[in-house]
Formats: C-alpha cells, sequence, structure tokens
C-alpha cells in the first residue's frame, strides 16, 4: 500500500466539464492489450506513478481487478476518479449496477456509452443515462465513439447534454474529424482521444514521423511526447496505456516540456492530412526492424517475383 502522501501530484491537471465536474485531463486506460487480462498491478503501478484517472468498460473484462487495484492503493475514493462503459446492449441501469459491483464503489465519475449502436432508440437510451446521474450512479455522463450526426441526433432530445466523447484521435485522422471537434466545443463536450500514438507505433514511415522527430529534437522529447503535445494543443483530453513504469512516466512529463510551436503544430496537422503510410511501408518497416536489411532483400525479390508474375498472366 502507498501512502497518499507519497502519490506524486498530477502534472496534467483538470478540466471543467458542461456539468460542472472536474475532469482529469489524462487517465489511465485498461483497453487496448489489457483487455481480459489481470490488470490489478498495472493499475496500481499507474496510480503509484501519477495517474488519478482510471478507465475501464464492461466490454474490457477488467473491471473487477480495476477495483482491487483501487483497494490496494489505500487511497480514498476522492483521490480517484473513475471511468467505466455500457458495453452489452442489455439494460443499461442493470449494466451500471453490476459494473459497480465488480468495481466495489457506490458510484462512478463517468459513465459512457461505449458506442452509439448500443441505443436502439437515442432517446429512451439516454433518459437511463440521465436518471443514473440524477440517481448518484455517476457523477457525469457521456459518450464514445459518437459521430457528428450521433451527436446531433442525440441533442435533439437530450435534457442533459453529454460531457465527454471519447474517440479515436490522431494526425492521420484530425481532417475527418474538424467537423465534430468544433460541434464538440460549440456544445460544451470535452473531447477525450484514444489510440493517439498509433499514428506512428502502428503507422510508421508515414509523413507524420518527419515532423515529429524534428518536434522532438527541439523540444528534447520523445516521439510520442509530442504526439501528447499536440493532442493536447487540440484542447483534447487523453487516455492511454501502458505496462512500462518508464512510458506511463514518460507520458506524464508531457506537460513538463516546452510547448510546440504553432508552426509546428500546423505542420503535424498537413502531413496528417496527407494520410497514414501505405501497407506496403508499414511491412517493410517493421521487418526491418525485427530482421534488419536482410528482410528488405526479401521483401523485394518476393515483390519482384510477384510483379513478374503478374506481368506473364497479362501476356
Amino acid at each position: 500500500m502507498l501512502p497518499s502522501f507519497l502519490i506524486p501530484a498530477m502534472p496534467f491537471g483538470t478540466v471543467t466539464l458542461n456539468d460542472g465536474n472536474k475532469f482529469p485531463i489524462i487517465a489511465f486506460g485498461t483497453g487496448s492489450t489489457m483487455k481480459y487480462k489481470d490488470v490489478t498491478d498495472y493499475v496500481g503501478q499507474a496510480i503509484e506513478n501519477g495517474f488519478s484517472h482510471i478507465d475501464t468498460a464492461q466490454y474490457y473484462q477488467t473491471e473487477t481487478y480495476v477495483g482491487l487495484a483501487i483497494r490496494e492503493s489505500g487511497l480514498s475514493r476522492s483521490s480517484l476518479y473513475i471511468t467505466t462503459k455500457y458495453s452489452s446492449g442489455g439494460s443499461s441501469q442493470q449494466a451500471i449496477q453490476q459494473s459497480l459491483n465488480k468495481i466495489g464503489l457506490s458510484y462512478v465519475d463517468m459513465y459512457l456509452v461505449h458506442f452509439p449502436e448500443l441505443f436502439s432508440d437515442f432517446e429512451s437510451g439516454w433518459q437511463e443515462f440521465e436518471k443514473m446521474k440524477k440517481d448518484g450512479l455517476t457523477r457525469s455522463i457521456g459518450v464514445s465513439n459518437f459521430t457528428l450526426e450521433d451527436l446531433q441526433k442525440l441533442l435533439k432530445t437530450a435534457v442533459t447534454k453529454p460531457a465527454v466523447n471519447q474517440i479515436r484521435f490522431h494526425p492521420y485522422n484530425y481532417a475527418s474529424h474538424k467537423a465534430l471537434l468544433e460541434y464538440c466545443a460549440k456544445q460544451g463536450i470535452t473531447v477525450q482521444a484514444y489510440g493517439s500514438l498509433n499514428s506512428i507505433t502502428q503507422n510508421p514511415g508515414g509523413p507524420v514521423d518527419a515532423v515529429v522527430n524534428a518536434a522532438a529534437r527541439r523540444i528534447g522529447a520523445t516521439s510520442n511526447q509530442v504526439i501528447f503535445s499536440w493532442v493536447r494543443s487540440k484542447g483534447i483530453a487523453i487516455v492511454t496505456t501502458s505496462q512500462s513504469k518508464e512510458r506511463l512516466q514518460e507520458y506524464l512529463a508531457v506537460e513538463d516540456l516546452p510547448p510546440l510551436t504553432a508552426e509546428e503544430i500546423a505542420a503535424i496537422d498537413a502531413a496528417g492530412a496527407k494520410g497514414p503510410p501505405s501497407r506496403l511501408v508499414v511491412a517493410r518497416l517493421a521487418l526491418q526492424h525485427r530482421f534488419g536489411w536482410f528482410s528488405s532483400l526479401i521483401m523485394w525479390v518476393a515483390i519482384a517475383i510477384v510483379f513478374g508474375f503478374a506481368t506473364f498472366i497479362m501476356l
């Protein structure tokens, strides 16, 4: 158990939601590669290193382990911010009760509908969420993976606006999300990004790499930190994850770095608008990383063989 006075201060701070509640700007997520696993130690490690916001979901099957890590931390309930999500498609009222029982809490701080498809009827579906907030089962309610059209449909009948829209967000989809971001800003809906590092970890070799690396060299940061700085420049909160203590510390240190310049932000925007690299480029870089130059030789020989065979067929 870690004494509360040893818990590092939250460097990212909070943002005030449209319902008046405070929302920690960076969250530790238990989805992605952690789904369906015992994440007790990883959540505990995140808390020890300064994360006060923990994100889970029915679908991840990590709620029980999140609850265990919370109890093992020895921290007061008010010291932590817990988000979970309705993912099942059954009764949302039953779902939140099940989630609370698994986590071991009387309320969560944020309850999200994981996907818009879970609402067969937006009006009645959201009314159930509004009732949960009124009943004190959650302090805030929000959505996840909602498009502009989904939000417009929801707000036609909503009494309480969603406080948050959690979406996949990175430089390569920024251009396609501009209208959504503008609408959320107009409605006072906080956007939270997941998958932001995918632009460089799952799509290496693309146009974003060069401008991110240049910014990283200027401010003495890692490419991951530059991506998160870029996300924050858009006024967007972050949910991220890692099993590595060093990675978590790297992410939390972002707010201590010099800010990106307007020119660097614009350069990342422009590079992202060009789109991610082709799968061929990604595959080549992955092979080079794993096997070195020999893999590239094999790949180009394979391409030559395929090209030659295709040419033969066309004759």
